[in-house]
């Protein structure tokens, strides 16, 4: 049990035994036209006071750009399965209103639509992902929108996006087959899903060498009997395309809460008993995948097909205030733990797990980023990524937890150390996250097979673990030089209470 008194952690790296590489595309993004994510988000108009390019926010784009955000999920969640897109291409102006039934029943002028959409990855220097309309839309629409970004000859849909005032098509390559279909997205059942799946990617072409992801719309949470009846979709006569499955990716979405339920707690008060409960109902995360990966390796040995978590993070109250249907929530230190979290399990399942969609971007939810008129504000889950952003497409290695504190939390024993290790280009990044709230951690961690060199250390942590960032208090919560030697193999560091920190090594 955690005390007042320093606790003690060791960890041993192996250096020289790399594992799966970290798909950079686990640390993506999610913007789903809900609350003020897009409007007033990333989309603030071309008349906008507010610094921006083509109507788009220039200060998030430069914030984004510095995470090295590899992919982008647009336009939804629930929002997709309503969403059709002829409704948001043309002059603004002749643009239909429609309204968004799932997220504050208010009406939506499609202001922000594909070409805006494809404008912004291209500034963020990302990858788009589309989200398909498989709940309210047909197989044809969804076909002739991946024809519309993606042909680039005279066929009617390019055609079509010429006359739209874009010549040259788009790479689009993650292709989502709707979202949530055992809940919004039509309540269907997995085998009724995944009957509509293998027709909807039939249709989803590769147009002038844009290859696709069709990424089928997966369980939620721990739903293995859904993963199950989308891998054995698989196993029929003719379910290939241009020689591989007919699609390539299954999905899931975990969301994390303290156990009595989303949409049901503070984000910023909440007891000692909530706070660990919540982080070992994120560690949950890591439990979920090695089920998931074990029913797809059953079916497919060879890992042809990839796991998608595409939907990730808290899910709190929203603030005093603000509309309920828009999920404004603030962001704490408790959040960045969850995703510290979040990312040592990730890392730890590389060779399946390939996409991930932090949920969601720009003030909703676990947000990386909240903007107040013309402020901007960094979430502490901001920095999380920040920090960690070296994992990207590195090499994972194995760490080995040889003592941790621990304490109990929903009924069972709960580690107060997480980690993961990476290398890549002749350096290593170590990332370690201490759960405890109260103890300072004297950390030591035994770098075996190869020389290392401290090259930078940073801490992230806050007065409490209910600290956040505001427009009045921008740092609250911010990285700070964090003190770490290294002897004989030895690195010693002592992280302080509810802490994120990482190690940046240069090694032989």
């Amino acid at each position: 049990m955690e005390n007042s008194v320093t606790a003690t952690a060791r960890l041993v790296v192996d250096l020289d035994v790399t594992g799966a590489t970290i798909n950079r595309h686990v640390y993506g993004h999610f913007a789903e036209h809900l609350g003020r994510c897009i409007y007033d988000g990333f989309w603030v108009g071309e008349d906008s006071e507010i610094e921006n390019v083509r109507g788009i926010r220039s200060d998030v784009v430069a914030a984004l750009r510095a995470l090295d955000i590899p992919n982008l999920r647009w336009p939804g969640g629930c929002f997709a399965d309503e969403y059709h897109w002829r409704d948001g291409i043309g002059p603004r102006d002749e643009r239909p209103r429609v309204v968004n039934s799932h997220w504050g029943d208010v009406v939506e002028n499609n202001h922000f639509g594909t070409h805006e959409f494809m404008d912004l990855c291209e500034l963020l220097g990302a990858e788009p992902y589309i989200a398909g309309n498989v709940g309210s839309g047909t197989v044809q629409e969804m076909s002739e929108w991946v024809e519309y970004l993606t042909r680039g000859d005279d066929s009617p849909m390019a055609r079509l996006r010429r006359a739209n005032g874009r010549d040259e098509p788009w790479k689009v390559p993650f292709w989502g087959l709707g979202n949530e279909p055992w809940g919004c997205g039509g309540t269907m059942s997995a085998e009724q899903y995944a009957y509509e799946a293998r027709k909807y990617a039939t249709f989803c072409r590769e147009h002038s060498g844009n290859t696709l992801m069709r990424i089928a719309a997966g369980a939620n949470e721990g739903d293995l009997q859904w993963t199950r009846a989308l891998m054995e979709a698989l196993d029929c006569v003719g379910c290939t395309m241009y020689g591989k499955p007919v699609y390539q990716a299954v999905s899931f979405h975990f969301y994390t809460h303290s156990g009595s339920g989303i949409n049901t707690e503070d984000a910023t008060a909440f007891t000692t008993e909530q706070y660990y409960d919540t982080l070992a109902y994120a560690s949950e995360v890591d439990r979920i995948l090695r089920g998931h990966i074990a029913v797809m390796d059953t079916y497919d040995p060879d890992g042809r097909i990839a796991l998608v978590c595409d939907e990730w993070g808290t899910w709190w109250n929203v603030e005093e205030g603000t509309n309920p249907g828009f999920l404004f929530q603030q962001n704490t230190v408790r959040d960045a733990l969850v995703a510290g979290i979040h990312f040592d399990a990730f890392h730890r399942h590389a060779r399946r797990l390939q996409i991930a969609n932090i949920a969601q971007t720009l003030n909703v939810l676990q947000a990386m980023i909240l903007t107040d008129g013309d402020a901007m504000v960094l979430t502490p889950t901001y920095h999380v990524f920040e920090m960690n952003k070296g994992h990207q497409d590195a090499q994972s290695l194995p760490v080995h937890v040889l003592e941790t504190p621990s304490t109990t939390a929903r009924g069972a024993e709960l580690p107060l150390v997480s980690s993961s290790a990476s290398t890549k280009d002749g350096k290593a990044l170590l990332s370690l996250t201490h759960l405890g709230a109260e103890s300072d951690l004297d950390v030591s961690v035994d770098l075996r097979g190869r020389g290392a060199r401290v090259a930078r250390a940073r801490v992230l942590t806050g007065d409490s673990t209910a600290a956040f960032n505001d427009v009045d208090t921008p740092e609250a919560v911010a990285p700070a030089p964090l003190e770490a030697t290294l002897v004989d193999g030895i690195l010693s560091l002592r992280l302080p209470p509810h802490s994120f920190a990482t190690v940046e090594l240069d090694v032989d």
